[in-house]
């Protein structure tokens, strides 16, 4: 019955063989996974896949061979969720309807024009270009479009074009546990070890204690020597939020595996870009932030620096005082950024962007050339790089 799709499996290059095609058989037979695309799912990629590195290659598979499934009839219309209806309410536009769209003209006049409307507008707005309010192309408001905008009152971006967001963010802690993808993870990683004795002396030395005992005429002379441990000192900056929650997943998968890989590592969270505070906590980031400035007092020059994120942004973020999504800046990015790394003599940048879009962002550009070009994709080939860059 699913003979093709372990043969399209094979042709994939999957190691998938007779035994693991009976144990799907004997799953089913037994009821594992009854009428349940997603239990079907789950099912198969337990029993065909022995290795994490080929969990794409089964999505795709079986993404083509299953394609033709379809969904139960009898579902009802007044059965849809209604964050499905709610949507219809959005501004949608063609290409060519958002390139007549202007921008207000800069960063101090959308500042501007947006404390003008406050002082002007009564009364809610839906579908216009001027007011603050909800699906027109006005730079102010919700569910529309406008080439630059202050975001108000909408969860989450779907443009990726605000200039500012006015809401309360909220953010989750990445989580060190993650095991999904973190072997690999690791192996790339451990190019960035070396390794040191420290401490007290608590692990047998046995070529010393050998020619030790030879030169005693026999009588045992035990030699003891501290523990190995990794003594490469890293510091990790992870950007956290926004367009970062499409990248959780592999973050958490870095997170975990530079937790377990390195002895000496502390991390930090900014949003988008690093400016004169950044936090260990999302939920508690006011009482848990810290300087920036102290965060180079505390750790010295040799600490190995990561800063991970996929540099989508306003450029003003990047370039402006008062330029921050969340709060104003006194001094822009670029400026904490550039302290950042004359500080710290080596560092490099992860982004987990698809690199072929890089160059049409202006703002991952800018980055890069902060970064002296050391942004790396975050893939094993990325990672591997980086660890080359940071062994020099």
């Amino acid at each position: 019955m699913f003979a093709p799709f372990i043969l399209a499996l094979r042709t994939a290059g999957l190691p998938a063989s007779v035994t693991e095609y009976l144990t799907l058989i004997g799953a089913m037979k037994a009821g594992v996974a009854d009428y349940n695309i997603d239990d079907f799912y789950y099912l198969a990629r337990a029993t065909l896949v022995k290795d994490e590195r080929f969990l794409d290659r089964f999505d795709r598979v079986f993404g083509t061979v299953f394609k033709g499934l379809e969904a139960p009839e009898g579902i009802e219309v007044e059965n849809l969720p209604e964050e499905w209806l709610k949507s219809l309410a959005e501004k949608y536009m063609t290409p060519e309807e958002m390139e007549k769209v202007q921008a207000a003209g800069g960063f101090q006049a959308l500042m501007d024009l947006l404390k003008q409307r406050l002082a002007e507008q009564k009364e809610r707005h839906q579908g216009g270009s001027k007011w603050i309010g909800t699906g027109g192309t006005s730079p102010f408001g919700a569910n529309g479009y406008n080439p630059e905008g202050v975001r108000i009152g909408q969860n989450e971006s779907r443009h990726r074009r605000a200039v500012k967001v006015w809401d309360k963010r909220e953010y989750k802690d990445l989580d060190d546990n993650i095991e999904l993808g973190t072997r690999n993870i690791k192996l790339a990683l451990r190019k960035l070890r070396r390794f040191a004795r420290q401490g007290q002396a608590t692990e047998l030395d046995i070529a010393d204690t050998i020619r030790s005992t030879a030169k005693n005429a026999g009588s045992l002379d035990l030699k003891m020597v501290p523990e190995r441990h990794n003594a490469i000192k890293v510091l990790l900056f992870f950007d956290i939020g926004g367009s970062m929650d499409e990248h959780v997943r592999v973050c958490e998968e870095l997170f975990s595996a530079s937790r377990g890989e390195f002895k000496h590592m502390e991390y930090f969270y900014f949003h988008n870009c690093v400016y004169e505070r950044v936090w260990k906590t999302n939920k508690r980031r006011q009482e848990s932030s810290m300087s920036t400035f102290d965060v180079m007092r505390k750790y010295g020059p040799d600490y190995k620096v990561v800063f991970v994120g996929d540099a989508s942004m306003s450029p003003y973020e990047i370039s402006h005082a008062g330029g921050s999504v969340e709060h104003w800046n006194d001094e822009s990015g670029a400026i904490w950024v550039d302290r950042l790394t004359h500080h710290f003599r080596r560092f490099a940048w992860l982004n987990p962007r698809p690199q072929k879009s890089w160059d049409h962002a202006m703002s991952i550009n800018m980055v890069k050339q902060l970064v002296e070009d050391r942004m790396f994709p975050m893939t094993l080939g990325g990672i591997e790089l980086m660890t080359r860059e940071l062994s020099k």
